[in-house]
């Protein structure tokens, strides 16, 4: 049980803090809240788009402990099944944190009060480098070990990857992956989109010290970093 919560009382306590700073930034600028999408408020959605990066975190972490120490899926539903079961969820919770950002950055359009062209080329320069990360995920790193497959297989055992985008950062899943959340927000010029990007960027490092590095060392032993993703 010890291993199971390893660290995860530092990943709610920052949690917590960034919730917190999430939260006074909202009471300070009121453009945050402008606009709606579908009948709902920006600020709604804006509080969406914040939940659902926590909860799909604390997903990711309680089935990779729980399958890591007691192989509780893996028992219920039997390895292939389990995998698969926590895969769908994986998919619906990551794909939602997109979602929620367009739709986000639809409701508060025209809110960031900067050059559009000056936007247009961030979103213009982020995006090869989130296209190179996914073409290099399919083609070296596969879908199945990003979502995890090594807390659920005991027998899984692939060499460290360093191909593709992965030759020049150990950490591209982190680094790269999460900037497409940066994408709608530039684009459509949405102040609230962009702190929830922001939000998620720095988030996802919590669940790497918090649960994927530890976890990581626990299998491999003191292997080369991001041998996972979220």
């Amino acid at each position: 049980m010890k291993k199971i919560f390893q660290y995860q009382l530092y990943h709610l306590l920052l949690a917590l803090v960034f919730i917190i700073a999430v939260a006074w930034v909202f009471t300070q600028d009121s453009d945050i809240s402008l606009g709606r999408y579908y009948g709902v408020n920006s600020a709604i959605w804006f509080w969406i788009g914040i939940v659902i990066p926590i909860f799909h975190q604390l997903y990711v972490t309680i089935t990779w402990r729980l399958e890591l120490y007691k192989q509780s899926l893996t028992r219920l539903f039997g390895e292939r099944r389990a995998f698969v079961l926590y895969a769908i969820g994986f998919a619906i919770l990551f794909s939602s944190r997109f979602l929620v950002v367009i739709v986000l950055s639809l409701s508060n359009a025209h809110t960031l009060a900067i050059e559009p062209m000056f936007a247009y080329v961030m979103a213009g320069l982020i995006t090869p480098f989130v296209v190179y990360l996914f073409y290099s995920v399919k083609k070296y790193f596969t879908i199945e070990r990003a979502f995890g497959i090594d807390h659920f297989d005991k027998n899984y055992n692939v060499p460290y990857v360093k191909g593709g985008i992965f030759k020049y950062t150990d950490n591209a899943m982190y680094i790269v992956g999460l900037l497409i959340l940066f994408i709608p927000g530039l684009v459509l010029l949405s102040k609230a989109a962009l702190i929830v990007a922001l939000f998620n960027y720095l988030y996802i490092w919590v669940h790497f010290y918090c649960t994927e590095e530890p976890d990581m060392k626990e299998i491999y032993g003191n292997t080369p970093k991001d041998i996972n993703g979220i």
